[in-house]
């Protein structure tokens, strides 16, 4: 009796161990300023999410601010995505080196996107809001940081502009949007690899293999349960005959 009790005690308290640890995993820090997709192609263009989450309880998020870093990472050609609710406004800047896009050359480039809410249509606490715009073509860079600013209703302004840690380092406290890049070969390999994978599951299952192997042994099995209603009927009418 003594042994299980303490079985089901030490049970708690591993359940009550995992139960704390999630807890730590799930807190405030978690809701960051992101940009998503989390990953591009050079050269390409993109349809990119601004996920702005508000993170008080007493006060409402009344406008986002996104920053281009247009003298490192220029983009030619961003346009954004009406929300409802909200205003955007943007804000070009001349470039120190100009771009050189489809035979054409752009001296000027986005540098800040700033969205307002109308009264009623602010990010309340417990909500999130995504901003979206398109863009491209992408520079060739490894990442783009877009430095963002969040500001409350009661006045606060939250920087997410810390520059993303080194490999192994720690994470930020208020990290800015990052748009990681990779170049358009790297990126084609990937595809292909991905396209080799499925021809060579179909072709598996064209050999006969996996789900054909499950279907064949089906349709025997079936065929084998007919055969034995079929004796047993056979069995039944000679022992009634033999009966009679």
């Amino acid at each position: 009796m003594r042994a299980a009790r303490t079985a089901a005690g030490l049970g708690v308290a591993v359940l009550a161990g995992m139960v704390a640890a999630v807890g730590v995993g799930v807190g405030p820090a978690s809701a960051h300023v992101t940009v998503n997709p989390r990953e591009a192609t050079q050269g390409g263009y993109a349809k990119l999410a601004f996920r702005v989450p508000n993170e008080r309880d007493n006060a409402s998020t009344v406008k986002v601010e996104v920053n281009i870093p247009i003298q490192q990472a220029a983009i030619a050609s961003v346009s954004t995505r009406p929300t409802p609710g909200w205003t955007a406004t943007v804000e070009r800047a001349k470039l120190a080196t100009p771009l050189k896009v489809h035979d054409s050359e752009v001296t000027d480039a986005v540098a800040k996107i700033t969205w307002t809410a109308a009264k009623g249509s602010e990010v309340k606490p417990g909500q999130f809001q995504e901003f979206e715009i398109s863009a491209g073509p992408l520079p060739e860079v490894d990442q783009i940081v877009f430095k963002a600013l969040q500001t409350y209703s009661n006045g606060e302004i939250v920087r997410w502009i810390d520059e993303p840690a080194a490999a192994g380092g720690e994470e930020p406290e208020h990290p800015a949007p990052v748009l990681k890049l990779t170049k358009a070969a790297a990126a084609t390999s990937t595809t292909q690899a991905n396209a080799n994978v499925n021809l060579a599951s179909s072709d598996t299952v064209t050999d006969g293999g996996g789900d054909g192997w499950f279907a064949v042994a089906g349709i025997a099995g079936l065929v084998a349960g007919l055969a034995g209603l079929v004796f047993g009927v056979l069995a039944w009418r000679r022992a009634g005959a033999r009966a009679s």
